[in-house]
This record gives C-alpha cells, structure tokens and sequence, in this order.
C-alpha cells in the first residue's frame, strides 16, 4: 500500500501552500491590473489614420523607380601618419563603379552553387 499520499496530505504542510495560493492570486491581480493599464493608455491615444488621411505623392512627381548600379570598394585612403581616424575616412564604404556593366555568369559554370561541375 502507498501511504506517500497520506503522509504528504497529513504533514504540515498548511502556511505553505496558503503562501503558494496568496502569491498566485496576488500575481493573477497584477497581470490583470496591466492589462487594464495597457487598455487605459490606448485609449487615449489618437485614433489611427483612414486611408483617406494618408499622405499620398502628388500627381507631378511621377513614378519612382529602382536604381541599380554596380559599386566597387572604397580603398582606404593613407594618412601618412600612421593611424586612421574616423574622419580620415569617406562617408561611404563603396563608390559607382567606372565600368556599369553587371558581371554574367560564364555558361557551363556553376555559378556560386555546387561543386563547380557542369551546368546545366
């Protein structure tokens, strides 16, 4: 016969488990105390624009499209001193590159997958 249940049940085991049901309950209070804060502080927000409201581009400026250029690195420029400082450097880390002509893949090469095996 398993007395482990008794035993648990018979010990004194009371300020326990009303420390445990205290804790719960005050941490339930809280949880819903921020939640209704949470609910509070949005309502008082602005109401969210209609699509209507939204800014829109005027009819003049045209489409706007994507630019693509190729770019090279930016070789570090010397200071002669020695050591590079922040503002020895350029705002970019790349320039347009001379030549805009994208590199193609040449045919029969793997390109940047495989084991560099025949094409297909």
């Amino acid at each position: 016969m398993n007395t482990s249940h008794y035993v648990a049940a018979s010990s004194d085991s009371g300020p326990g488990m009303i420390f445990i049901l205290v804790g719960g309950l005050l941490v339930a209070g809280l949880l819903v105390w921020a939640v209704r804060l949470g609910i509070k502080v949005k309502r008082r927000e602005p109401r969210r624009p209609t699509p209507q409201e939204q800014p829109t581009r005027p009819a003049s400026a045209g489409p706007i499209g994507e630019v693509q250029e190729v770019r090279e690195p930016d070789e570090m420029p010397g200071t002669g001193t020695g050591r590079a400082t922040a503002h020895d450097l350029n705002t970019s880390g790349s320039r347009p590159s001379e030549s805009q002509q994208r590199p193609r893949w040449d045919s029969g090469s793997s390109g940047s997958f495989g084991s560099g095996g025949p094409g297909a």
